[in-house]
């Protein structure tokens, strides 16, 4: 059982920066592909962005390609998430996940494991 906090949420202004950290325990961190989702409110729960156990190959959604970085410390099962030049679109809760099943890994079906979520508010 892999268990995941997210941390370093907040409220930050258009333009700003921020990185989430999640914590992992439990299991094989560095043995799952590890990503993160989020979800605005009222909308369905989408694919952000994702780093892979083998070689760290990183994968992002067009929405946030060129502005977010995905990065991984398997030494200290902590995996990151740098968000530069928010938008007010990019409000939403960000949950970290963990999955073994990588051709799944971009839809919240391919999720193994999820943390409870960190909120992320960006102002206008």
């Amino acid at each position: 059982q892999v268990h995941l906090v997210e941390s370093g949420g907040g409220l930050v202004q258009a333009g700003d920066s921020l990185r989430l950290s999640c914590a992992g325990s439990g299991g094989v961190f560095s043995a799952y592909d590890m990503g993160w989702f989020r979800q605005a409110s009222g909308k369905e729960r989408e694919f952000v962005a994702s780093i892979d156990w083998r070689d760290n190959s990183t994968y992002y959604s067009d929405s946030v390609k060129g502005r977010f970085t995905i990065s991984r410390d398997n030494a200290k099962n902590t995996m990151f998430l740098r968000m530069n030049n928010l938008k007010p679109e990019d409000t939403a809760v960000y949950y970290c996940a963990a999955s073994k099943r990588p051709m799944l890994f971009t839809r919240p079906d391919g999720v193994d494991y999820w943390g409870k979520g960190a909120l992320v508010t960006v102002s206008s």
